[in-house]
């Protein structure tokens, strides 16, 4: 690697830690233990040599970290800038085969884990070493590699791969998004420098470490301000105010529900007693944040953005409420239908709502290239249909207005077609979200007997709520902008509605039970005319499924 001139920018994650090795600025805070960052680059030393001693000759040098959000984590990252090795972030909540499939697509040569994790491999063929952190034959390990040198040979270089960050895998597979040293770093200096963080910043961090979330807004920014990052082993929103308020919190980073999960909590007068100045995070809906807002006295900033980096979305002052904001520099970015074209913009109602979705809903592309994109890791096929036409290609579904501005409107695997007629969930979400006992609304595609979709919605109620079909009806005949394809014919009512890892809602379960399902589900019949929603019973999933052999449509049931 070329030496770096003192006075440079650092170009490398491993730059960014050595330059915190003289920092005697507390670190980071885990339960009621601290360590300053010059203690920390010491720990990542030690985790480095012995990176290197393990690493073997022969394929990449990739590392599968498969820990919550604990010191040790944070130790190990840094260790592997230092070796120069590439961290692939290991998702707890995958199991079994599907597990192993994540751990073998990246090539793992070694697995770190302990021994609350650890039982997650048994009987799993990974084609990788398994270390176990918290035996004593790790301890040893790193005595041992006091006595090592850290090989300059192995130091890495801008371009070369640090992260293997997985996506949601809430639409099929979890891909590797490949992350190089340069943009991993790129975006770590960039977000620290406008946002703020220093050595007075207390950043608190809940979100997954396996996820790009925590990286790339809370422990790379932490790290390149030199700021104090705070971590619990996983999220706990009864334990959100209590930790903001002992650790002095002063910023957090979320994903999906995280919002919704604190916000549900019960309100206190003083809530908005703490130290917290701001949030960033997406996939929180417009109320919530506002909630959230007026709640805790917290400014909160949603912006769009994905692991791929391709099209960064951010909001901006002054925006309409429910807008992700304007595309970052000037990159073309835009809303198109499936054939590339430009759809026209949203227009609203004198209430706000979007009046033209039929036209205006499409894909949000990028046409000047994949930006920030560096490919997927052993997935070709993935990366071409990403990148198709010289083109990125979001999968995610959104609308424009007339000022510019960016709203989501769901995944492209979230189109319904009902008799002809396409519309995408989120729109419909957001309209159900408005009936008084919702906190949250799922709204997907399941079949029809006879053909195309039915409109399923799923409901999370506030606690101690009851699910009144009446009501429900007569809130949707008072919804002006309700399309005339959006009723749903089927809605499950459930005390929680399934998330990812990483706290976003996660359809695939909802999709594959359909109506067989503990929950209660309540049925609107398709020869009845008027909106009447009884409760689904045994008789009525058989009356419903044998609709499907009448119509030739029963290998749909088993899709």
């Amino acid at each position: 690697m070329a030496q770096t001139a003192p006075d440079a920018a650092p170009q490398t994650a491993a730059e960014l830690v050595a330059a915190r090795a003289d920092d005697d600025g507390v670190g980071l805070r885990f339960d009621d233990r601290s360590w300053t960052w010059r203690q920390i680059v010491a720990e990542a030393e030690r985790r480095a040599r012995l990176l290197q001693s393990a690493a073997g000759a022969e394929g990449p040098f990739h590392v599968g970290v498969l820990l919550e959000n604990v010191p040790e984590y944070l130790f190990l990252l840094c260790g592997a800038a230092l070796a120069g090795a590439t961290v692939v972030g290991v998702n707890p909540t995958r199991r079994g085969q599907e597990l192993a499939r994540d751990i073998r697509h990246t090539d793992c040569q070694l697995v770190i884990t302990d021994g609350d994790l650890a039982p997650l491999l048994d009987g799993l063929d990974i084609g990788a070493d398994i270390v176990a952190v918290d035996g004593a034959s790790y301890a040893a390990a790193l005595q041992d590699s006091e006595a090592l040198l850290l090989s300059p040979a192995l130091r890495p270089a801008p371009d070369d791969l640090f992260l293997l960050l997985f996506t949601s895998g809430s639409t099929g597979a979890p891909k590797a998004v490949r992350m190089s040293h340069r943009r991993f770093t790129g975006i770590a200096t960039t977000m620290a420098g406008s946002l703020g963080f220093g050595p007075g910043s207390v950043l608190y961090c809940t979100m997954p470490m396996f996820h790009g979330n925590a990286l790339l807004t809370c422990v790379g920014p932490g790290l390149a301000g030199g700021a104090t990052l705070v971590l619990r082993r996983r999220f706990s929103a009864s334990g959100f105010l209590p930790d903001v308020r002992h650790y002095g919190a002063t910023y957090f980073n979320y994903v999906g529900r995280a919002l919704a999960y604190v916000l549900a909590t019960p309100e206190q007068p003083d809530d908005a007693h703490n130290p917290l100045r701001f949030a960033m995070g997406t996939d929180a809906s417009p109320g919530d944040i506002a909630d959230f807002r007026r709640r805790f006295g917290c400014y909160v900033v949603e912006g769009y953005g994905q692991s791929e980096g391709a099209i960064s979305i951010s909001p901006v002052p002054g925006m309409p409420a429910g807008a992700m904001g304007l595309p970052v520099g000037d990159a073309d970015v835009a809303v198109v239908g499936g054939d590339g074209t430009e759809l026209p913009r949203a227009r609203f109602d004198d209430e706000g709502r979007l009046a033209n979705p039929d036209e205006a809903i499409g894909e949000i592309v990028k046409r000047d290239g994949r930006g920030e994109f560096e490919g997927y890791y052993a997935n070709p096929e993935a990366e071409a249909e990403r990148t198709r036409g010289g083109w990125y290609w979001s999968g995610d579904l959104g609308y424009r207005d007339e000022a510019g501005y960016f709203y989501f409107a769901g995944r492209t695997s979230d189109w319904l077609r009902v008799d002809g007629e396409n519309f995408a969930a989120a729109p419909v979400e957001r309209l159900l979200e408005r009936f008084d006992p919702v906190r949250v609304a799922v709204v997907y595609a399941v079949p029809d007997p006879r053909t195309g979709d039915q409109v399923m919605a799923t409901l999370e109620l506030d606690r101690g709520a009851v699910f009144d079909p009446e009501a429900f009806v007569a809130f949707l005949e008072r919804q002006a902008d309700l399309g005339t394809k959006w009723t749903p014919r089927l809605v499950r009512v459930t005390g929680h509605v399934p998330v990812t890892a990483s706290g976003k809602v996660d359809k695939r379960p909802l999709r594959d039970e359909r109506w067989r399902t503990s929950d209660p589900v309540w049925w609107w019949p398709a020869g009845e005319r008027r909106r009447r929603y009884r409760r689904l019973d045994r008789q009525d999933v058989d009356q419903l499924e044998r609709a499907f052999d009448t119509h030739g449509r029963s290998e749909y049931l088993r899709r």
